[in-house]
């Protein structure tokens, strides 16, 4: 992967966790730049950015308190999603991660191609949430 792709997408991971750029802003940034879509692991701590050729870059992510929960709360997560959504003064990217991983959330797959996000927890309950419109 080329060096200017790489800076979008580690700029793209830290503007998430600094608030500097919304979801939206992300999305836009990324499908610019070519990437398909990218994956959380909060047990690893890591995003990975992928192209449609099949390459990626993974980076490390700050990490949020807490461990994964073993349960898999699908109405919490949504609560969160919507929390996001609606952006208000108390949000923030690293609270949500921080919740998210309570609820048992361990990770989620972006999907520009299908234009959702799959959340997804330790047992393999998922969540899907299409991209609004």
């Amino acid at each position: 992967m080329d060096a200017e792709r790489i800076a979008v997408a580690e700029n793209c991971l830290h503007s998430a966790h600094n608030g500097s750029l919304s979801f939206p802003e992300i999305v836009g940034t990324l499908l610019a730049a070519g990437f398909e879509g990218y994956t959380v692991d909060y047990r690893r701590n890591t995003q990975t950015y992928y192209l449609p050729d099949g390459d990626s870059v993974a980076f490390d992510m700050r990490p949020s308190p807490g461990k994964v929960a073993a349960t898999f709360d699908t109405s919490e997560v949504e609560r969160l999603v919507r929390w996001a959504q609606a952006n208000p003064e108390n949000y923030s990217y690293v609270a949500f991660c921080e919740k998210a991983k309570a609820a048992g959330c361990a990770g989620y797959i972006v999907s520009f191609l299908g234009h959702r996000v799959l959340y997804f927890g330790r047992t393999a309950d998922t969540h899907i949430e299409h991209f609004p419109n």
